[in-house]
């Protein structure tokens, strides 16, 4: 799944793109170097972002703008490769119907159907695929969230939860994929179990995607052991840098079970799930 942002804040491409001509151009590309499917968004949910949906905070993009950003981009990624497969990264449940209608076939919520209470009854009436993302609390509350020891137990239990909202609204069995939602919600040391028992989601009996790629505890890890290598004090590396980061994180959530890796680095990704498919395929 290729990241595809058209957005001015996103933590690592934001304003990447200046129009929406241009985020064609770099859909396609992406398409081009291997994604099997383009994930658009058109707001960024960074740590300390300002969300609206159900939960009526100020200082969120609105559904008009939001649509404004990603409608052509769709549109003109469709136009020109008809067969691509899309997915519109959202929340909101208007801006997921419309995104549909124009082309898309897959909603993917970062706040698991919570942030819009109608986005569940939406994607049961599209009919289309739903990726359930796990997150604790909003973004603009994430710097002061409590540890949660139990991480890992914490997201399959709540995975559970949001599943059964789904199920309840209508949504297909089949058209859902979950997802733990490293760095939402989750403290730097709280991402490392998640990736280490990875292959543990699998028992919840769904489809799973695993988005790494860039986040801020790779860049804390990779920094500290740069700094006990080179003496000098632990810096975290800039989104910029966490490249090798992102592939190694993305090649053990693989390896461990994820049959959808999300990413910004198309063709670096594409060349590591290369080995991933033939050590796979031969044990």
């Amino acid at each position: 799944m290729g990241v595809l942002n058209v957005t001015p804040d996103s933590f690592f491409d934001g304003g990447f793109v200046k129009s929406a001509e241009e985020a064609v151009q770099r859909g396609l590309r992406l398409l081009e170097e291997g994604a099997e499917i383009l994930d658009i968004g058109g707001e960024s949910t960074r740590p300390g972002a300002k969300v609206a949906g159900g939960l009526g905070l100020a200082g969120a993009v609105t559904v008009d703008e939001e649509c404004r950003r990603v409608l052509p981009v769709i549109e003109g990624v469709l136009r020109a490769k008809p067969d691509a497969v899309i997915s519109v990264d959202t929340y909101k449940a208007e801006v997921a119907r419309s995104a549909i209608v124009a082309g898309a076939e897959i909603v993917n919520d970062v706040s698991g159907l919570r942030w819009d209470l109608a986005m569940a009854a939406t994607v049961a009436e599209l009919q289309c695929g739903v990726v359930i993302m796990h997150t604790r609390g909003v973004p603009s509350e994430w710097r002061e969230l409590p540890p949660e020891p139990k991480i890992v137990e914490v997201v399959k239990q709540e995975l559970r939860e949001r599943v059964d909202v789904a199920l309840k609204a209508g949504v297909d069995c089949a058209s859902i994929v979950l997802d733990p939602g490293f760095g939402f919600g989750k403290n730097f040391e709280e991402n490392i179990p998640l990736l280490a028992r990875f292959e543990e989601f699998a028992e919840l009996g769904f489809p799973l995607l695993a988005g790494t790629s860039r986040k801020s505890f790779l860049g804390r890890v990779v920094g500290a052991r740069m700094a006990e290598i080179e003496g000098e004090k632990a810096k975290d590396l800039a989104p910029s840098d966490r490249l090798i980061g992102t592939l190694a994180s993305t090649v053990i959530a693989a390896m461990k079970g994820a049959h959808v890796v999300r990413v910004h680095d198309v063709r670096a990704a594409v060349e590591a799930m290369a080995i991933v498919d033939a050590t796979r395929a031969a044990e």
